[in-house]
């Protein structure tokens, strides 16, 4: 009876090719004649370039040699000499440079390496192992691609990011090109009603993916629903004073989504809009806090802005009637962009941080360069957890006063 013989090849042959692998002869190494023959080096692998120093080192017959990028291992004693200088391209491999080598040693059984330059580049072959795209040694000084790049031979370490083929010069101009062209994307970008002093100091973020993205999500958003408030208005805190003129911050959430309420200023509404309740309670502190505050009849903050008060809601735009509906969309990361350059930037500032929001907010002020204040917000729901009483507004002055600095008239409204 004939029995089905199974596909592929049977364990006997399986076998017989295990024995013929493990039989064949070792595969060639490169070695330095200078150094003895005696002496296997390992290319150091990189992948912008491929102008790698070698590691040289005393090692016995059989040491490994690892091509980079390729993995090709080579192994073995016959040799053929190559004392001539070699130069070969490797633009094919979309490197770009041309490498010179001083003399190149090439260890093969006869026949195994075709010896010629443009063979080194593209057809080296060893037993068994395929292709070998760059194979090479080195004997006596590095490879060479320019005397900037020689400087830096041997500096590498293992551990140790590859040193930049470029020189300083260049790496200063790549820099430089960089820059500018993101002040002009960023000019391209520059929202509507921004102040100039403001400008010059953020315009970096004006580039930034998050804040194109965030730009484009408001302007769709204005297509579909009414949002407040309006463009020319959501940078009002920008224009009121000059950015080094600021002097007190007050941090806000998110703006008022009434009509007619939200103008740019956190806790600030327009005229004639009534002040809402946590602008009331704020009136009630300053009434019991500064000598001679009245109630000024209205909700506009703007009195304060313009003398050096930043108020600063951590979202700047909001859907009308949906509290909320525009935060977690880019412009937390923008104030607080705004935070860090005050806070790195200037000095004495007076911080008045209202409730936890806030407080997480400005959790990376350095307390040591500026002063913070802080107590719960002026929520109804929470003004009676310290808010009044703080007496935030006298405080702020008497520490603007310790630096130098003129006090706020908080009854300037």
């Amino acid at each position: 009876m004939l029995e089905a013989q199974p596909m592929g090849t049977s364990l006997s042959d399986r076998g017989a090719n295990r024995r013929a692998r493990l039989a064949r002869p070792a595969l060639p190494t490169l070695q330095s004649q200078e150094e003895g023959g005696g002496t296997s080096g390992r290319v150091l692998p990189r992948k912008d370039h491929v102008e790698t120093r070698v590691a040289a080192g005393p090692a016995g017959r059989g040491a490994w040699m690892r091509v980079p990028q390729y993995g090709a291992i080579l192994q073995g004693t016959p040799r053929i000499c190559l004392s001539a200088p070699l130069h070969f391209s490797t633009k094919s491999y979309g490197v770009g440079a041309t490498l010179g080598i001083q003399s190149l040693v090439l260890l093969a059984p006869m026949g195994a390496f075709r010896p010629w330059p443009l063979c080194l580049a593209r057809k080296l072959r060893a037993p068994g192992k395929g292709p070998i795209r760059f194979v090479t040694r080195r004997c006596g000084d590095p490879l060479q691609a320019s005397p900037a790049k020689k400087s830096c031979a041997g500096q590498d370490e293992p551990g140790t990011p590859p040193s930049s083929p470029l020189s300083p010069e260049q790496l200063v101009r790549i820099q430089r090109n960089k820059a500018a062209a993101l002040l002009r994307l960023a000019a391209r970008n520059v929202p509507v009603g921004f102040g100039e002093s403001w400008k010059k100091q953020l315009s970096g973020e004006f580039g930034k993916p998050y804040f194109i993205k965030l730009m484009g999500f408001v302007a769709e958003e204005r297509k579909h629903y009414t949002v407040y408030p309006p463009p020319h208005q959501v940078f009002t805190w920008t224009q009121m004073c000059d950015i080094r003129d600021v002097k007190v911050v007050i941090l806000g959430q998110d703006p008022y989504h009434g009509p007619s309420q939200a103008h740019g200023l956190c806790f600030s509404v327009q005229r004639p809009v009534p002040p809402p309740p946590s602008l009331e309670n704020i009136y009630k502190e300053l009434s019991t806090d500064v000598d001679g505050f009245a109630h000024p009849g209205h909700g506009d903050l703007s009195g304060w802005a313009k003398q050096g008060v930043l108020l600063l809601n951590a979202v700047l735009t909001v859907r009308a009637h949906q509290a909320n509906s525009h935060k977690e969309r880019g412009w937390e990361q923008f104030t607080d962009a705004v935070v860090s350059w005050l806070n790195q930037n200037l000095n004495g500032l007076v911080f008045l941080l209202w409730g936890s929001y806030a407080q997480k907010k400005g959790s990376a002020i350095d307390r040591k360069r500026h002063h913070v204040l802080q107590t719960a917000h002026p929520s109804p729901l929470s003004v009676y957890r310290g808010f009044f009483g703080c007496r935030h507004f006298s405080k702020a002055n008497e520490l603007l006063q310790k630096s130098g600095k003129k006090p706020i008239n908080w009854k300037e409204l």
